[in-house]
């Protein structure tokens, strides 16, 4: 039976016990499905989700209904960045891109958490900067990188956030993800395949072969990871917890100087 605790996701794990535990009495442990709606186009958001095991894709999308993938969330942020960024609503949506749990935090007690600027409130604002610079990277990828290299960039961050170095995925799907047409994922994915850095078969996509395929990879991975790297790894999880898939080795005490 699988086991469930906040500390699986990284800003949660990385509170220190006295801002957690006001926090933790709103959690609530959510399912999240496979292509389940988190919020749509300029509608109100109402709560923030915290990852743990699934992973949220952010979308644009046109008015031709084509969209693409801006950003992917998972144990390692948030989904909602509008609510304490004073926006409330934004243009893009929010689809669960692979299956599994967050936990989920009202409007109001995010708020009022966010404003009391503790530890919290700095995290938020560091992991917004890393996303932000996710979503500048994607931008900058998708008009001057091949869709190989593109593929290559979205597997290793999808494969950060999970713990296994499977994929769940249809073609179709990574299609919608980068906002291209699903020839061009079959070609780029054999392509993979041919050169041993990946298995496919239909629905699942495996990387046998981690260090060649960052090799294969465009800088934007490196340059993503590296920020998020920078800007959230200095912190240490609360003693006595080993359910974090990450460990950060550095003190408290860096983030609460910052």
């Amino acid at each position: 039976m699988q086991t469930h605790s906040p500390n699986q996701n990284h800003l949660l794990a990385a509170l220190p016990t006295a801002e957690f535990e006001p926090l933790a009495v709103h959690l609530e442990l959510v399912p999240l499905l496979l292509g389940q709606m988190l919020y749509e186009p300029d509608s109100q958001l109402q709560h923030a989700y915290f990852p743990t095991t699934a992973i949220v894709s952010l979308h644009y999308v046109m008015e031709s209904g084509a969209s693409a993938e801006t950003a992917g969330v998972g144990n390692e942020g948030v989904v909602g960045i509008s609510l304490f960024m004073g926006g409330n609503t934004t243009p893009s949506s929010a689809v669960v891109q692979t299956a599994g749990h967050a936990y989920r935090l009202g409007r109001r007690q995010l708020m009022e958490e966010f404003n009391r600027a503790g530890l919290l409130q700095r995290l938020l604002l560091r992991y917004t900067q890393a996303l932000i610079t996710q979503m500048a990277q994607t931008a900058v990828c998708n008009r001057h990188h091949t869709l190989e290299q593109q593929l290559c960039r979205w597997l290793l961050l999808t494969l950060d956030r999970l713990p296994t170095n499977e994929l769940i995925m249809t073609q179709e799907l990574v299609a919608s993800m980068l906002g291209v047409r699903r020839e061009g994922i079959t070609e780029a994915a054999g392509n993979l395949q041919r050169a041993r850095l990946i298995s496919y078969r239909r629905g699942h996509i495996a990387v046998t072969d981690r260090a060649g395929l960052e090799k294969h990879a465009c800088e934007c991975y490196a340059v993503v990871k590296k920020e998020l790297d920078r800007l959230l790894s200095d912190v240490q999880y609360r003693q006595g917890d080993s359910s974090t898939t990450k460990h950060a080795p550095s003190v408290m005490s860096k983030m609460n100087a910052a």
